[in-house]
């Protein structure tokens, strides 16, 4: 873990890609684990959210302090600058939590799926044109398509979903918050100095902060029979999905290309397919199938891609 102190340009490109897939399957984990937390206790969602952030926080934290010290020069950033980017990173990540859990209350889990995930890598690819003069080309495109295409198939196929517009536009604001958020993190990695761990632990504090008032009002402590495999539970929730693989994420995102991270994200909901089938019993369906098949084979597309482009690039201004 050490590796995250150091700036993020200073990653091959290969190592932030294998980052970012494992971020994509970490997250992936997150739902089913969320449903067992939902069977064991009266846990609510933005409770669940809260504790996810709390506890990740407090791990990242003990993480950083056990960490051999290391003599650096003084940091070149001003602490302003530090703040700064914490806090617009944090609000980011509590507008996409935030409004994806209410967008599903809303308009059903499918349907906030498809909107939230379809949306973000259309809505960051447009950022990354407009804003860093990234282009995606014609195959990433593509892959891009074909990765919407699979989950839309994933989502929709064989489910009778009810689409709500209140949900809808709830589903558009998590995606809204996780495009800024991902347009962020490669803007400040082109610029170099990147602390991914500093950047994921001032984030999950704003964050933190931001749920902790929605999730007294829900309640913070749940009732529960089983109070041993839920503290298990939510410490796996702290530790896999949210401490190791936000910190694996800012650091992937600081080096590759944005649209590209969007893409890879979309593992999150293959894995949590995946999963579904192995641990919680659901059935395996043609439509499950098809749409992994499609978003595996777009994630493969643009990593070479993007593995094979990387020594092309020159790097560009800031």
């Amino acid at each position: 873990m050490s590796t995250f102190s150091h700036p993020a340009p200073g990653l091959p490109v290969g190592r932030g890609l294998l980052y970012l897939i494992v971020t994509g399957a970490a997250w992936g984990t997150a739902g089913a684990a969320a449903s067992l937390v939902y069977r064991t206790s009266d846990m609510g969602a933005f409770a669940l959210s809260f504790w996810r952030c709390a506890l990740g926080l407090a791990l990242l934290s003990a993480g950083r302090l056990l960490r051999p010290r290391v003599r650096r020069p003084a940091p070149a950033r001003p602490p302003r600058r530090t703040l700064t980017r914490a806090l617009a990173t944090g609000l980011g990540l509590a507008v996409f939590q935030t409004a994806y859990f209410a967008a599903v209350a809303s308009t059903g889990l499918a349907v906030a799926t498809v909107v939230t995930l379809g949306a973000g890598p259309v809505l960051i690819a447009l950022g990354a044109r407009l804003l860093l003069g990234e282009r995606l080309g014609a195959g990433g495109a593509a892959a891009v398509a074909g990765a919407l295409a699979g989950l839309a198939v994933l989502t929709f196929g064989g489910s009778a979903a009810t689409v709500r517009p209140a949900g809808v536009l709830l589903a558009l604001a998590s995606a809204a918050g996780y495009g800024a958020m991902t347009l962020l993190t490669r803007w400040w990695g082109r610029g170099g100095g990147t602390d991914a761990a500093g950047t994921t632990v001032g984030a999950f504090a704003v964050t933190s902060l931001c749920l902790l008032p929605f999730a007294a009002g829900e309640g913070l402590l749940p009732h529960t029979a089983h109070p041993a495999r839920l503290l298990w539970l939510l410490l796996y929730i702290a530790a896999v999905p949210t401490a190791l693989a936000y910190a694996f994420y800012f650091a992937g995102a600081a080096v590759v290309r944005s649209a590209t991270v969007s893409v890879i994200m979309l593992l999150e909901p293959v894995t949590a397919a995946v999963l579904a089938v192995v641990l919680l019993g659901e059935r395996l369906t043609a439509a499950t199938a098809a749409g992994t098949l499609l978003m595996l084979g777009a994630v493969a597309g643009l990593a070479v891609g993007e593995v094979r482009g990387a020594g092309r690039r020159e790097p560009a201004p800031v």
